[in-house]
């Protein structure tokens, strides 16, 4: 699975008549917390080089630093305070490199005494934000609290998760496999648009496609097929299908693969069902398999559920898969639980452990494990773009087939209600943790409406 890569500018200030001595001591200090979130995916660019230890606080170093950051073509910047810290260089920065902003403040330790003068460093982020505001900077805040704390390890981890969804978004290549399904005027969307406000393009590639590659890997005897098929049968039953059809399902995922890597999509969607005659095997186990290779796709042509797909991946900073389900039946005894199925498209690295894995017609069965959830649906209607999101957990409920899960919401009526009145549709986006802040977050600086599914909207009879 690929993970994602992030170039993160950091431009610490302070206020040029206060001490640079403690100013240092507090840089050095959230300068190590930083570094050691993320390192595998954080790159951090610092100005160590053109500013006196590594603080900006003269507006003449400006230029320099703006020129730095984007040589590096940075994905982000953090603006941390050292004390009250120079708004007129914090904000000149960010007005210049156009890219999500982060502020934040060590909380200071003792107010101004006759003896000595403190840092004023919460003093200094209400004037610096006022600054941001007026030079169109958007940016994110973590609040005033000590650098060692909780509170400021997750704000710094959840921004370098928004960001990732607003990378992910603003550079997305979905691979469309055929058309919709006749009957699903539901999943149509507005391409044109996506282009010209997320910058997401999709990239047309025929079923046929897939299945003269498949019969490729197949005639020329790939060393990568006869592997897989191994795995495959080492992870799942496959009893129930021939021979030739488990072989055939390898050779289509594989044929998948290289057509989304040869032609730079992240994610995809396909027409799947109405397909089958072409591919000559249901698409659905190279759906999952897909998701756990870090390319998910989505069921049924649903290009907005790709994009939903997509940033659920980018949560996770790409090194886990989510799912896409149908939103199908409400729990027969758990009043606040919905079952989230689909025919078979499930990645394989989300089951339960105690659920055998089983391929049945092309189709995987098994249940997904328990755990924390968070849903989300990216949808439009009438030019306005929404997200819908919430959290909730995987509970036991009834067996069933397909791929599935039960999902459990504090009050299922009022996500319901979000659901039926919003611009939605029966597909939502599932990944296992709590990520409802980072999509908020997201949305903002993506424009979209974020549609809280914890906040009541329009009742039901």
């Amino acid at each position: 699975m690929k993970k994602q890569s992030i170039v993160l500018g950091v431009a610490p200030t302070k206020r040029s008549f206060l001490s640079m001595e403690e100013a240092k001591r507090q840089k050095d200090k959230f300068m190590a917390v930083i570094r050691s979130i993320h390192p595998d995916v954080v790159t951090i660019v610092d100005i160590d080089d053109i500013c006196e230890n590594g603080i900006l606080y003269e507006t003449a170093k400006i230029p320099a630093v703006v020129d730095k950051f984007k040589a590096a073509k940075i994905d982000a910047l953090f603006t941390p305070h050292c004390d009250f810290g120079e708004e007129q260089c914090a904000a000149g920065v960010a007005a210049a490199m156009k890219v999500p902003t982060l502020m934040w403040g060590a909380r200071d330790e003792r107010p101004n005494t006759d003896e000595s003068r403190g840092r004023d460093t919460q003093c200094g982020m209400f004037a610096c934000t006022k600054v941001m505001k007026r030079f169109g900077v958007q940016y994110s805040y973590i609040w005033n609290c000590e650098t060692e704390s909780e509170d400021f390890k997750n704000g710094f981890d959840r921004f370098i998760r928004v960001v990732s969804v607003v990378k992910t978004v603003k550079n997305l290549r979905i691979a469309k496999f055929g058309a919709r399904p006749v009957p699903f005027m539901s999943v149509m969307a507005n391409e044109a648009d996506l282009a010209t406000r997320f910058g997401i393009t999709t990239i047309p590639i025929s079923p046929n496609a897939i299945a003269a590659r498949a019969d490729k890997i197949v005639e020329e005897k790939d060393p990568r097929y006869e592997e897989y098929l191994a795995d495959i049968k080492s992870r799942m039953d496959t009893s129930a299908m021939m021979e030739q059809q488990v072989a055939r399902a390898a050779a289509v995922k594989l044929a998948v693969q290289d057509l989304m890597v040869e032609n730079n999509c992240g994610a995809a969607a396909m027409e799947c069902w109405s397909a089958t005659s072409i591919l000559g095997v249901p698409i659905c186990m190279t759906l999952g398999e897909m998701a756990d290779e870090g390319m998910p796709i989505s069921c049924e042509t649903d290009i907005n559920g790709a994009v939903t797909l997509a940033m659920l991946h980018a949560v996770t900073l790409g090194k886990e898969s989510e799912f896409l389900a149908d939103l199908t039946i409400r729990h027969p005894q758990n009043d606040n639980a919905e079952l989230l199925w689909h025919c078979g498209p499930f990645p394989y690295s989300l089951k339960d452990p105690a659920s055998k894995a089983r391929l049945v017609g092309g189709q995987e069965r098994f249940e997904l494990k328990k755990g924390d959830i968070t849903l989300c649906r990216f949808d439009d209607i009438d030019g306005k773009y929404y997200l819908f999101g919430g959290e909730g957990r995987a509970v036991d409920g009834p067996e069933t087939n397909g791929t599935y899960v039960w999902f459990e919401a504090d009050n299922w009526k009022r996500w319901e209600e979000k659901l039926m009145f919003g611009p939605y549709i029966h597909h939502v986006g599932g990944i296992y943790g709590n990520y409802k802040p980072v999509l908020r977050e997201a949305a903002r600086y993506l424009g979209m409406i974020f549609d809280d599914a914890d906040e009541q909207g329009v009742y039901s009879l």
